[in-house]
């Protein structure tokens, strides 16, 4: 008997679309940017009407055929998905550039900061006439059998392929991915509350943020009727997100459903970060780790160092259901013993019912609003 559920919340609760639209935002600034690498022939602005944030997202991820690959590969952090898609163009114009400044090409065996990026910016601005390639990021990784945090290390093959370098920069554990992580945040949470979540102001005035711009999968009031009816079953609700905490606090709070939840089984990509943090040994934890989830489960109270050497599978598992959209969520699921529920929300809609079929989620959902028929 399940007495325990665990949500996702982006293509679960909430659409995804908006943080995809972040993340191609984000490598647009990066790659067009003056502030960054100024590559010519995209014109940046920090304030994009809709046609331009469809028409980027359209180009950045390549209508997007990247976003369903990374998916398809276990990477489910829009950090990881910015970070992968920077620094895989980064390395293509240090490529480029290197014939003329040598120096480019040993660049990426160093830690890659700002300062770093305006040397490359300078150097490109000399060189002129690079063309950024954004369909040639899924045929360079196909190349590979690399998945989830794996993805990340190979960009340092892709680097000594391309450059003739030997390199381990690629990382999570590196400033270049600590300012993707930053700059994302930027145009996620926008000028008036960047400050509570990096510590400082935006680099690059202008950004209003999504956070307001969320966009319910199922009609709020519905879900929390729904909610309300498994708490009354006695069932206790969880999260264990992928979102930082104020991503995820303010929306649920508005809509009315964060109430619903434990206060104290509320877990958050910023739980993960401080984790991490804490114990560097254990990087990566995003999904599909299992980390968000066994946090869920135990409570925010439990140390992390007791988290994470929880024996799995998790005694009581059955016990326990998670609710998520994407196959990082089945894995952590798989590694804790407990059930999953699919929804068909997510970045490829229904097309995924084959994917959980194949994969035999135990619980296939058109969307979270049918979480009912599992206890009926």
């Amino acid at each position: 008997m399940v007495r325990t559920i665990l949500f996702d919340v982006d293509g679960v609760m909430l659409s995804e679309e908006r943080y995809f639209d972040a993340s191609a935002l984000t490598v647009w600034e990066m790659l067009h940017s003056g502030k960054y690498l100024g590559l010519p022939g995209d014109a940046f602005t920090p304030a994009p009407d809709e046609a331009t944030i469809r028409r980027v997202r359209q180009t950045v991820f390549s209508n997007d055929e990247v976003l369903r690959f990374l998916k398809a590969r276990g990477t489910n952090s829009n950090w990881d998905m910015v970070f992968l898609s920077f620094s895989y163009q980064l390395i293509r114009l240090c490529q480029y550039l290197r014939e003329k400044h040598p120096a480019a090409a040993e660049l990426l065996t160093g830690q890659i900061n700002r300062a770093k990026l305006a040397q490359v910016a300078d150097w490109a601005r000399e060189a002129g006439d690079f063309a950024i390639d954004y369909k040639a990021f899924v045929a360079d990784f196909g190349k590979g059998n690399a998945e989830k945090a794996e993805l990340l290390l190979y960009l340092n093959q892709i680097a000594g392929e391309r450059c003739g370098v030997e390199t381990r920069i690629f990382s999570r554990n590196s400033e270049l991915w600590e300012l993707c992580q930053q700059t994302f945040q930027e145009w996620y949470l926008g000028d008036d509350l960047i400050a509570g979540s990096i510590g400082r102001e935006t680099f690059q005035p202008g950004k209003k943020g999504f956070l307001t711009d969320e966009i319910p999968i199922v009609e709020p009031a519905k879900l929390r009727e729904i909610l309300l009816e498994l708490k009354a079953k006695g069932l206790t609700l969880g999260i264990g997100t992928g979102r930082p905490t104020i991503e995820t606090h303010v929306p649920l709070k508005e809509l009315g459903l964060l109430e619903l939840f434990e206060a104290d089984r509320v877990v958050t990509a910023s739980h993960v970060l401080d984790a991490e943090t804490a114990y560097p040994q254990s990087a990566p934890l995003s999904k599909p780790h299992p980390y968000s989830y066994v946090k869920g489960y135990l409570g925010l109270d439990k140390p992390d160092a007791e988290v994470l050497n929880q024996p799995l599978p998790l005694p009581g598992a059955e016990e326990i259901l998670i609710v998520g959209d994407s196959l990082a969520d089945l894995m952590a699921a798989r590694k804790m013993g407990c059930r999953f529920a699919a929804t068909l929300t997510g970045l490829s809609g229904k097309e995924a019912r084959s994917t959980f079929e194949k994969e035999k989620a135990d619980y296939i959902l058109e969307d979270v609003g049918e979480i009912l028929t599992i206890f009926s």
